[in-house]
């Protein structure tokens, strides 16, 4: 299998919807001829066209709002929006025309879309560049919110949001697209949408993550594993819908949480796992459910988003912290 990084699976999957399904375009500001900011889509204009490779007017709003056009007239449009920091001008017609649409119409019609969207800090970026927004976009019913958390999981989560029948705004950790490898099936792979992977199996603590915290979450269950401690850790993948059993059938299991967040610690993600925790298995519960997150302040700039982050000394810590309590 070939070692590739996130960007190059991302394009990987890309290239291979379009070359599957001649419904398959991508669209979006630079996209085309430049090959997108991060080069995610590198090459698609040579090999399908201008027509299939779309260069776009900076105007999100007229971005999506096209796209909800080429979906509702059969198409399957790929909208890159080139920072979610960006993406904000769109959420009119997200909000109002792409996540209603089966409702609308009593389930005649779906909107089968993917907003692909750069996310996240730790490349030292200027700001609207470097927020993490899911919670904001999870919050519509209607749509679907997928991050994957490495360049094998991008790619097959990828060919299933662009296979889904309904919008999905699919939101990328650019810390995470050039900063390791992974192996990639040369076979096609996909997985399922709405569901979590359980990267570790454990008795003791439920560790829950997404995204870019993979990898510093990883860093410290292994340096605590080594005590002896039997820790199970969940990558969410999609955020909405919400896996929720296998996070609840873990903390029942393990009867202890934490959940590492990159957003902004209020209203995240994080909060709605502890509820779904407290509806579910609340007396299953040996200690309460600790939230490791960046803090309720714009996302800083260059070297100390070191300190908003959590890096993974912190998250660390906040392990032994409940499995001592």
């Amino acid at each position: 299998m070939p070692k590739l990084t996130m960007v190059q699976a991302i394009n990987l999957a890309l290239k291979e919807e379009m070359a599957r399904d001649d419904r398959v375009l991508v669209m979006g500001e630079d996209v085309g001829v430049d090959g997108g900011v991060f080069r995610v889509t590198d090459g698609l204009h040579e090999e399908f066209g201008e027509s299939r490779s779309i260069d776009t007017p900076l105007a999100e709003s007229g971005i999506l709002g096209t796209a909800i056009g080429m979906a509702m007239a059969g198409l399957r449009p790929v909208a890159e929006m080139q920072f979610s920091g960006f993406s904000y001008l769109m959420i009119g017609q997200w909000e109002g025309n792409a996540t209603r649409m089966r409702s609308r119409t009593q389930g005649q019609h779906t909107c089968p879309l993917v907003v692909r969207m750069p996310y996240g800090g730790g490349v030292r970026a200027l700001e609207h560049h470097s927020e993490s927004r899911e919670a904001t976009y999870a919050h519509f019913p209607g749509g679907k919110v997928v991050i994957p958390s490495g360049p094998r999981n991008a790619r097959a989560l990828m060919l299933a949001a662009i296979r889904d029948p309904d919008p999905v705004v699919f939101m990328e950790p650019k810390h995470s697209y050039r900063s390791f490898r992974e192996d990639v099936p040369e076979t096609e792979e996909v997985l399922p949408l709405g569901q979590a992977h359980v990267e570790r199996e454990g008795d003791d603590l439920t560790v829950v993550a997404w995204g870019a915290m993979m990898r510093p979450t990883i860093k410290a269950v292994d340096a605590v594993a080594k005590t002896g401690v039997s820790i199970e850790l969940i990558d969410l993948l999609t955020i909405s819908p919400l896996d929720s059993d296998t996070i609840c059938r873990s903390v029942q299991k393990t009867g202890r949480c934490v959940i590492v967040q990159e957003a902004p610690r209020s209203f995240g993600v994080a909060s709605e796992i502890i509820a779904r925790i407290n509806d579910e298995v609340l007396l299953y519960l040996e200690a309460p459910v600790k939230r490791l997150t960046g803090y309720d302040v714009v996302t800083p700039y260059f070297g100390r988003e070191k300190s908003y982050i959590p890096p993974a000394a912190r998250i660390e810590n906040g392990l032994r912290e409940t499995l001592d309590f």
